[in-house]
């Protein structure tokens, strides 16, 4: 089966004054058409981990890798940068909050993904650099992450994945006409043995039934863990990017 490569990359960013560590997945068509530009997911881990788990204990790389040789995926380049609560203080970013992120002030994370990472990786890689082809996900506190800044720059992106991170209720959406307009896919799950997943799967219902493209997934028998957010990509990543 062919593989694509998960880059470790440093940058620097101007928002935090240092240099930062991302990784980055490239699918295997990356480097076989050097003619081809792609979609990007920015892929956030959770409290407790840094920008290594997902491509480690979360094993993205190689859930996009069979998703894309069965056709059931389409090619897209994956990114996943350090948003604080894991691997030690890091210049420039949000401090440590509760269990889930709760406490967090994402602001400081979303300076730098707007202002510094997007544009590297946009002049560094062959993306399609569009708010179409760009989304973002993340897991538990990357969740609660990508709720927040994408409901706040739905301009940057069109595909949103919260993983046991909450979820986003119609009461979050100030603009449907806009957001339906803006937003193609709004994907939520949690594990079948953790607290919100009612509410959540309630929450995709309604933004369904308010002519949102809206999907919910339970993890069968899985809790606040491992199993329930790698289950919870391969069931997101076959969404992102579809004509």
């Amino acid at each position: 089966m062919p593989h694509g490569r998960l880059r470790e990359v440093r940058y620097f960013s101007k928002t935090s004054n240092a240099t930062r560590r991302c990784f980055v997945y490239t699918p295997p068509e990356y480097d076989r058409d050097p003619n081809q530009r792609f979609p990007v997911l920015y892929l956030q881990h959770g409290m407790g981990e840094d920008e290594t788990g997902l491509g480690g204990q979360g094993r993205a790389n190689l859930i996009l890798d069979n998703l894309i040789a069965d056709g059931k995926a389409k090619p897209f380049i994956t990114v996943m940068e350090n948003g604080g609560g894991g691997g030690g203080p890091r210049r420039g970013g949000p401090s440590p909050g509760g269990p889930g992120g709760r406490g967090f002030n994402f602001g400081a994370f979303e300076r730098i993904l707007m202002d510094d990472l997007i544009p590297h990786i946009d002049n560094t890689y062959r993306t399609l650099a569009d708010q179409p082809h760009r989304a973002m996900a993340g897991l538990s506190m990357g969740g609660m992450q990508t709720r927040t800044i994408t409901l706040a720059n739905l301009d940057r992106f069109s595909h949103i994945g919260i993983f046991s991170g909450g979820s986003i209720a119609v009461a979050d959406v100030s603009d449907m006409a806009a957001f339906k307009q803006k937003v193609k896919v709004v994907f939520c799950s949690f594990g079948g043995r953790e607290r919100g997943a009612a509410s959540a799967k309630t929450n995709a219902d309604a933004l369904k039934q308010a002519g949102i493209n809206s999907r919910y997934y339970e993890s069968p028998l899985t809790g606040h863990e491992w199993q329930s957010w790698r289950r919870s990509l391969h069931q997101f990543a076959p969404l992102l990017f579809q004509d």
